[in-house]
């Protein structure tokens, strides 16, 4: 199989395609162009007009000699290790082709995360394309991913008894000059009732965080009984510039998104996620810097701080970061991984390889 003639050639320097540029993929483009071991394939881009170009003027590099390309048969035809898939949401035709033609897959789209929670047809597919291709596929990112698997994983590893262990995520907005994704996309400083939780955005919150919760309930030998979610807001106390515009009293200016996940009958792991653009709050809210903190009640107590010390006006440009080194670090434990649906736990804990 593909998957092992490249085993028996893992020192030689990994092909890679970058697959979208936008916020995330560019800085994946990046850090493939800049690591020691990888060198680039090609670049999939979704807007035929960014065909055709150097990969390098999408991400403010010199030329790279490598020409953009739409065209998923061109991808195939490259022959890569591994693809850096990166759009906004994942294509089952193309995440199946790409495995069954021998390249592995890495992605950050979600979906991937915990393979017993998939749709079972789904589910046989990838396999099948996985064991076709001799390759395997993985699903990270910084948040879910990094903080939601790796992260409590290694905490656990110190319990022998763990009551719950709790994930807080915050994310000051204040300084966020996006005033169409706050307002318009967010619904801050919109009326609380205009700006409900609905089934639909509970539903994708669950998605999004609950396999992670599952996984490492599952690794930990407590499978979960359910996860619930649900949301709650607090609105400006007074009227507050922010660097997105004008925040008005009574608005919402703090948005708080809980994902439990429930084992006889009560909260074993959970993700609680707290955006907030000032913390003159009704009802005040305990908030923290942007980072996370993470809590464990066990017999091993455990309370730890993660801040990103940025100033919150580069946050936006910094934050792609997180999520996009984190697959490109994993892209060598991948190529030489198993064929299949490799998890945080199927993996072994990957080293960045820096120089």
């Amino acid at each position: 199989m593909a998957h092992t003639q490249r085993c028996a050639h893992r020192d030689k320097p990994l092909r890679v395609v970058q697959w979208a540029t936008g916020n995330i993929g560019t800085r994946s483009l990046r850090a493939v162009l800049d690591h020691p071991r990888m060198v680039l394939a090609g670049v999939h881009v979704h807007a035929p007009g960014k065909a055709g170009r150097d990969a390098g003027d999408l991400c403010g590099t010199g030329p790279t000699g490598i020409t953009t390309t739409h065209r998923l048969d061109d991808v195939l035809a490259l022959r890569a290790d591994c693809v850096l898939y990166m759009p906004r949401a994942s294509d089952l035709d193309e995440v199946c082709a790409l495995l069954a033609s021998g390249a592995n897959v890495v992605t950050t789209t979600g979906g991937f995360r915990h393979p017993a929670g998939m749709d079972r047809a789904v589910r046989s597919r990838v396999e099948d394309a996985c064991e076709r291709g001799g390759t395997s596929i993985h699903d990270t990112g910084s948040s879910p991913g990094f903080i939601t698997e790796a992260v409590p994983l290694v905490l656990a590893s110190v319990q022998r008894r763990l009551e719950t262990l709790t994930i807080h995520e915050y994310a000051d907005l204040s300084r966020r000059n996006s005033p169409g994704l706050l307002f318009d996309v967010m619904g801050f400083g919109r009326a609380p009732d205009a700006a409900a939780f609905d089934d639909r955005r509970l539903a994708h919150v669950r998605a999004s965080f609950g396999p992670s919760l599952r996984l490492v309930a599952d690794a930990l030998g407590l499978p979960l009984d359910s996860v619930e979610a649900h949301g709650r807001f607090a609105t400006a106390a007074r009227t507050t510039d922010i660097a997105a515009g004008v925040l008005r009293a009574g608005t919402v200016a703090a948005q708080r998104m809980t994902v439990s996940g429930v084992r006889d009958g009560r909260t074993l792991l959970r993700f609680d996620a707290t955006w907030y653009c000032t913390t003159d709050l009704d009802p005040a809210w305990d908030l923290r810097p942007t980072g996370w903190h993470l809590t464990v009640d066990g017999d091993a107590p455990l309370g730890i701080d993660m801040r990103f010390p940025v100033p919150l006006e580069r946050m936006a440009a910094v934050s792609p970061g997180y999520t996009a080194h984190r697959a490109v670090n994993a892209v060598p434990a991948v190529c030489v991984a198993a064929p299949g649906i490799r998890t945080t736990v199927d993996l072994p804990p990957f080293t960045a390889m820096l120089g």
